[in-house]
């Protein structure tokens, strides 16, 4: 998600052009200032690419090999769209845990870079940039404050991390496992780790790490560790590996799903430009009448969002991160998923996928800007124009399946 307020989402486009732009004029400024600046001077593309340019400093630690996942094309309207065609097969890189010597970590979205000033391009992912050079930790070349660190420091925060709730579920925390399985002897002295939202310090607390001493990301940070361990993200591609799925599923357990809707509608709220569905109180009525029971997931705790979904039989909902919690999800779940036609993104089908039984469908939107193959998405905000009827049809058909 953008993080431009709502009102000015139209401008997305335009904003991250002139973002990019200014990346690059930035970065080539601070590389020619001389002195020894916790600042980028070039990049590499993999984690073992930067242990062959600095095999005095850098090293890896394989979590898990490289694998190729294959998943049903979903069914839904339009059918056979094309987004699918292209993810139905995925090759998950291998899971790597990346170990530097004076390794530092960088900016609001935790850059990693080596002592000898290389940033490493596979733990440092950022969204549709096309070259290491845009990448926004180069709109912070004075950062306000170094910090050493003369012990462990591993990292989890990772791009989008900071205040998305998806992002901070699939790509920070199964990191964790990441380290577990390539290092389980090592007790880092201090975490890179996100924990402003309440979200965040729930998830925390589940998982035993609410305590732990932390170093919170933000657009000065600059810290050298004396080891620096950075476990390779999960999910550069959105597309969630089932690997993924089933660490969730056996980390996060729900506690109290008795007694909860058996079929829920997730609203993402009236606002314009945040993906809500434009007609959705005549929805919601049509809904009510089928068994359905809308939920705000901003208005619950984890925990109590972690019962929802374990309880749901089927899930209708636009397009969002709270369906990262299909993660919790029991056998046998039915999903629906809503999409505008200017932005289709996978992720939610792919964590449905991993679950045992489970039937998916997608519902497009007739009207709005589309989404052409092979570009970049500009507009992944948009709201969704979809008839009740429509989705009622949808619902027949996914209830009908066997």
């Amino acid at each position: 998600m953008s993080r431009l307020p709502s009102r000015l989402q139209p401008l997305w486009p335009l904003a991250k052009r002139a973002h990019r732009a200014t990346a690059r004029v930035a970065g080539a400024a601070g590389r020619r200032v001389p002195g020894d600046r916790p600042v980028p001077r070039t990049s590499t593309a993999t984690c073992r690419e930067t242990v062959a340019v600095e095999p005095g400093t850098a090293a890896v630690h394989q979590a898990a090999p490289e694998q190729v996942v294959r998943r049903p094309r979903p069914a839904g309207h339009p059918a056979d769209h094309w987004y699918f065609a292209d993810v139905l097969e995925t090759t998950v890189p291998e899971q790597l845990v990346l170990d530097l010597a004076d390794g530092w970590v960088l900016g609001a979205h935790a850059a990693v870079m080596t002592a000898g000033r290389v940033m490493d391009g596979e733990t440092s992912h950022y969204f549709n940039i096309d070259d290491w050079r845009e990448h926004p930790v180069f709109l912070n070349v004075r950062p306000r404050r170094s910090e050493y660190v003369d012990g462990t420091v591993a990292v989890l925060a990772a791009r989008g991390t900071g205040h998305n709730y998806y992002h901070f579920l699939v790509d920070a925390l199964p990191r964790l496992g990441m380290l577990d399985r390539a290092l389980p002897d090592v007790r880092p002295d201090r975490w890179v780790l996100d924990r402003t939202a309440r979200y965040q310090r729930e998830l925390l607390a589940l998982l035993g790490l609410e305590d732990v001493p932390a170093i919170e990301p933000h657009g000065g940070m600059a810290v050298q560790a004396r080891r620096l361990l950075v476990p390779s993200l999960p999910n550069a591609s959105t597309i969630v590996a089932p690997d993924t799925v089933s660490w969730l599923r056996d980390r996060l357990k729900p506690r109290d799903p008795a007694g909860r809707p058996g079929r829920l509608y997730v609203t993402r709220g009236d606002r314009p430009n945040t993906r809500r569905v434009v007609d959705e109180q005549a929805l919601l009525d049509r809904l009510a009448r089928r068994g359905f029971v809308a939920i705000d997931p901003g208005t619950l705790s984890v925990q109590e969002q972690i019962d929802h979904f374990a309880a749901a039989e089927v899930v209708v909902a636009p397009h969002g991160a709270a369906l990262t919690n299909l993660a919790f999800a029991g056998d046998g779940v039915r999903v629906l998923e809503l999409f505008a036609p200017g932005y289709l993104n996978g992720g939610y089908w792919s964590i449905t996928a991993s679950i045992p039984d489970s039937r998916y469908r997608y519902l497009v939107a007739d009207e709005g800007a589309r989404q052409v193959p092979g570009a970049v998405a500009k507009h992944f905000m948009d709201d969704i124009a979809i008839s009740p009827r429509q989705v009622d049809d949808a619902l027949d058909v996914l209830l009908q399946e066997g």
